[in-house]
């Protein structure tokens, strides 16, 4: 391919077009064939979704019978029809993708419905509860889904709008963490590997378009287990990216290998889009050992006399002068700095009286050179850059600040307290906090993911257990490098677990100020452990019991409350302290807001008649920012406005929905209920020019008709 390339380059300097139009073709045929990272793409995966009802079309699953622990039937069925009385109602099924379908007959209670990768989805939201403590801030939201469901959803609301992705997706271990079209892949699972690459390949793509293409950046955290693979799957699907591997310490005493070496690390992928470049932060001692001793502390003063290469006169002639100082009873002082000298004989130079010429000289007697030229270095002098050593005579050495230097006296990080005798600046050392971007090898305290993960979980929502849960701080702290300075930054999570990133997101609103905001996405998936007791008590996913068991309902949402809150589930205070960055009692809770949403599947039919606006109704909201309330009914007249949007159906009473709109100056954007193209451009002319007008339906019909069959 790159000689190919080559050969491109060169025919579009003599025919542009023809150039254009090979290169076309080439890609096309490109696709055609797998270059890189070679995997099956399984079959699409599916996913059961209980909570729907059963109808003539649904496509099913025939589940096993109450209180069996067995796997039941994986084939797929099609319901032709649905006949009887609500106790013992049976569907007539069809089975799906077969040579010589079988046809069977299931009572609708022994029935759950299925949604195929490839199928088409109608996404909405129902609200299942909030939290409110931080007044107008926007609302972080918890939405239980399958995320690549939840993702196809944000590609409406969030498309090119999320600044931070941080995800911790199943390490595929072997346990049983995660599954596989409703089946735990076990560790002797032949395409156990391609499996994983296929499941993790979909949502990538998908959160590819959600990320700011001019600023932004995908966290991903791994195990050795898949490390080299996901490296691969990074840089074939963000090609345009930055790509680095940061090793992190999460378990200094170990993690027993059989007959291998304990594991300590995992490894953190960083792709960074566009301008995306981590910040330059003040970070605490904990980090002092990522970085040079240079720094550490202390300002750094540079010898002013060139060393290493290029450091004799013949390679810089012009940085050859003489520097005149005299010593005084409080040590020597600068006189002046003189011209560069091109002659044989530096002795013919005249010192002017009183003062000593000082040359760049090497210790062997070698001529040599200054780091600064004779017209820089008197600026530098007078803004108190460059200090004297003891005085020497003509032998006298000098040392100055680098540009990197000059700045954290110049941003006050080093505050000047005064000037030494010689003009140099004299700076406050004793509160320096080192600002840095460290190297990838991070080994900090505070990242132990027992001490600071589980033992933290505990203590917000004791006795929901839940595996391996990050340290709070290991998220917050590389977060903050890519967000510190987006106070309103948009941070995605969809593999979201115990909700530790949400929980970092608010750390770090606490620390500046922000208005930053965390989606988190996860499922109500019940761990493997209890799944088994469960069925033997004759319990189903959907029935209620065994729902409140699930990772949204049992750990995430209730962390969430809690960390807000400031108390458990049972209502008393949160014993224990926050640490590091930011020491507060974890009782105080946050000024923040969170909102819970349990993802819907909609009929397209039903939302382009506006019969589902009420389950689309968060989406819009979500659309405009996550702020206030929701507009959930638009009532008798037709329209409403909130804090952050405003919704207009009926066309009849449009006036007054435009004197409302002018007078909210909080408002963003505007949704308008039409398939009257020519009334909707009538209202969008008078709109103001800050707000942003979306027609309704078609915007949300058109974005899930082109997402349908992706996978």
């Amino acid at each position: 391919m790159s000689r190919l390339t080559d050969l491109l380059n060169q025919l579009r300097k003599e025919n542009p077009q023809l150039g254009a139009d090979l290169e076309a073709e080439i890609n096309a045929l490109a696709k055609r064939r797998t270059f890189g990272l070679v995997f099956e793409r399984h079959q699409p995966e599916a996913v059961e979704l209980p909570e729907l009802s059963v109808k003539k079309g649904s496509k099913v699953r025939i589940l096993p019978p109450r209180g069996s622990t067995k796997p039941g039937d994986k084939r797929l069925w099609l319901v032709e029809s649905i006949a009887g009385s609500d106790g013992e109602r049976r569907a007539a099924l069809v089975e799906m993708y077969a040579e010589e379908p079988e046809i069977t007959d299931a009572l609708v209670t022994d029935l759950v419905v299925v949604a195929e990768f490839k199928d088409g989805i109608y996404p909405g939201l129902v609200e299942t509860g909030r939290v409110e403590r931080g007044g107008d801030k926007p609302f972080h939201t918890v939405i239980n889904a399958e995320n690549f469901h939840a993702l196809e959803m944000l590609t409406y609301t969030h498309r090119g709008k999320i600044d931070a992705i941080y995800i911790d997706p199943p390490y595929n271990t072997g346990a049983k963490n995660w599954k596989y079209n409703n089946d735990y892949v076990e560790g002797d699972d032949a395409y156990r590997h391609s499996k994983w690459l296929a499941m993790m390949e979909r949502r990538l793509l998908i959160a590819k378009e959600l990320l700011n293409p001019d600023n932004s950046v995908l966290i991903c955290t791994i195990d050795e287990k898949e490390y080299l693979r996901l490296g691969l799957l990074l840089e074939q699907s963000f090609p345009e990216a930055r790509i680095q591997m940061v090793s992190s310490v999460i378990n200094p005493a170990g993690a027993s290998r059989s007959n291998e070496f304990f594991r300590t690390d995992e490894y953190i992928f960083i792709v960074q889009l566009g301008s995306s470049s981590p910040s330059v932060l003040p970070l605490s001692k904990e980090w002092m050992g990522a970085i040079r001793s240079s720094v550490k502390g202390k300002l750094h003063w540079n010898a002013l006399i060139r060393t290493g290469s290029n450091s004799l006169r013949a390679d810089r002639p012009n940085l050859f002068y003489p520097i005149f100082i005299r010593n005084t009873d409080r040590g020597p002082i600068f006189h002046s700095v003189g011209a560069p000298y091109y002659g044989s004989d530096p002795d013919e130079v005249v010192a002017p009286e009183g003062t000593v010429a000082v040359w760049p000289m090497k210790r062997d007697g070698r001529e040599a050179n200054w780091q600064l030229s004779s017209d820089t270095l008197p600026a530098h002098i007078t803004s108190g850059y460059v200090r004297i050593g003891q005085w020497r005579g003509s032998d006298t050495s000098f040392s100055y600040l680098k540009r990197g230097e000059v700045r954290k006296v110049e941003d006050g990080i080093f505050p000047v307290v005064g000037h030494n005798p010689d003009g140099s600046v004299r700076v406050d050392e004793e509160g320096y906090t080192a600002r840095f971007v460290p190297g990838t090898a991070w080994q900090i305290p505070s990242h132990d993911a027992s001490r600071h993960g589980s033992n933290m979980l505990n203590a917000l929502i004791p006795r929901h257990q839940f595996p391996f849960p990050k340290s709070l701080y290991a998220v917050e702290d590389v977060l903050r490098f890519f967000v510190k300075d987006t106070p309103n930054a948009v941070i995605l999570d969809f593999f979201a677990g115990s909700g530790t990133t949400a929980h970092a997101v608010m750390r770090l609103n606490k620390q500046d100020g922000g208005h930053r905001q965390c989606i988190s996405v996860t499922n109500n998936e019940v761990a493997a452990s209890e799944q088994a007791k469960l069925r033997k008590q004759g319990l189903r996913p959907g029935d209620p019991k065994w729902e409140l068991l699930g990772i949204c309902d049992y750990i995430t949402k209730p962390r969430i409350r809690a960390a807000i809150s400031g108390k458990t589930p049972d209502g008393t205070p949160i014993k224990g302290d926050y640490k590091f960055t930011d020491d507060f009692p974890m009782a105080d809770g946050f000024e923040e807001n969170a909102a819970f949403f349990t993802l819907t599947y909609e009929s397209p039919l039903s939302v382009r008649h506006h019969r589902a606006f009420e389950r689309i109704a968060p989406m819009l909201w979500l659309r405009a920012g996550s702020r206030g309330r929701i507009i959930t009914s638009l009532g008798d007249q037709g329209w409403d406005v909130a804090e952050a949007y405003g919704v207009l159906e009926d066309f009849n009473h449009s006036s007054e929905f435009l004197a409302q709109v002018a007078a909210t100056d909080s408002l963003g954007m505007l949704f308008l209920i039409t398939d009257d193209h020519s009334a909707f451009q009538m209202v969008c002319r008078d709109l103001p020019e800050r707000l942003v007008p979306v027609r309704l339906y078609s915007s949300y019909l058109e974005n899930f008709e082109i997402n349908r069959g992706r996978a």
